[in-house]
């Protein structure tokens, strides 16, 4: 089979897929026998059919994100507080309509604890918890064990530092050893370096050094997000993401950028654990059941 539009050629196979650009750039994709449905970002780009070869994924899972500020479910674009777009306000249907999608996981994020350095939106929280059966991470304004303590008994799984763990290193890998395989650290790196406060502040700390700081710990994970990509659905940052997941022995969770099928194409040929997937999935680029076929996802 081949298909030809300008700048685009596509040829497909049941063992292969080969997808030449106008820019002279190539990507091989080999990703099986399951026939979906995907489109790029451009038009011209447009990709009707891929043939996935089996085996060949990962086994990614895919969190859907529910973003909360003010009571309700919205998405910042970069980390911009003034960039915001609300996309409910009951987040706790929201939570319900992607378990019933098949979500096995959710990650939830209190936008306004993560300025605040405390938690804000408890009571969505809770109405999450309450209204779903799936295990849920969460990360925005935790600065102190009593918080950790506080969200692990409510029900959340997994909890999310980002700030204290770049502030206190020592209390982080105390916590970690208190809390094993229940903390994420949360990596939110502009240009490289680690950003804190809820994006508001960049420090002058390498984010794969903050990340390596903690790998000979029992920490459950690391989510790497690259705030110039978060909220944009212009495409992950692939080799950021790649190089820190080859250079830890912890799990690496992709956050930022996903706009396309095709993005989840090449961060499934990564070795990373997951992705999280927001505004993608909120304004309809694609369904979650199809994002979670191309990963491989049977979490």
């Amino acid at each position: 089979m081949s298909r030809s539009t300008s700048g685009v050629r596509a040829v497909c196979t049941r063992k292969k897929m080969s997808v030449a650009f106008s820019r002279a750039r190539r990507i091989e994709i080999g990703l099986g026998n399951l026939a979906i449905r995907s489109s790029c970002t451009s038009p011209q780009a447009r990709l009707e059919y891929l043939w996935v070869r089996e085996g060949s994924v990962r086994h990614m899972q895919i969190l859907p994100a529910i973003d909360l500020r003010g009571g309700y479910c919205v998405r910042l674009r970069q980390g911009d507080y003034g960039q915001e777009t609300i996309f409910g306000d009951d987040p706790a249907a929201m939570a319900v309509k992607w378990e019933s999608e098949g979500a096995s996981r959710l990650h939830l994020v209190d936008l306004d604890g993560a300025k605040a350095g405390r938690p804000v939106n408890v009571a969505a929280v809770r109405a999450i918890l309450g209204a779903i059966g799936i295990p849920c991470q969460l990360g925005g304004g935790v600065r102190d064990e009593a918080t950790i303590a506080a969200w692990l008994e409510a029900g959340v799984e997994r909890v999310i530092v980002g700030t204290q763990a770049l502030k206190d290193p020592a209390w982080f890998r105390a916590m970690i050893e208190k809390y094993p395989r229940q903390l994420l650290l949360g990596v939110d790196a502009r240009e490289g370096r680690v950003a804190t406060e809820g994006w508001l502040e960049t420090s002058s700390v390498d984010a794969a050094d903050l990340a390596e700081q903690f790998d000979d710990l029992p920490l459950a994970g690391v989510v790497y997000t690259d705030i110039a990509r978060d909220g944009t659905l212009d495409g992950p940052n692939l080799a950021a993401t790649e190089a820190l997941a080859v250079r830890l022995k912890t799990p690496v969770i992709a956050s930022g950028g996903v706009g396309s099928l095709l993005d989840l194409t090449r961060l499934a040929a990564l070795p990373i654990e997951a992705c999280i997937v927001g505004r993608a999935l909120y304004d309809g680029r694609f369904q979650l059941s199809e994002a979670r076929n191309l990963a491989g996802d049977r979490s």
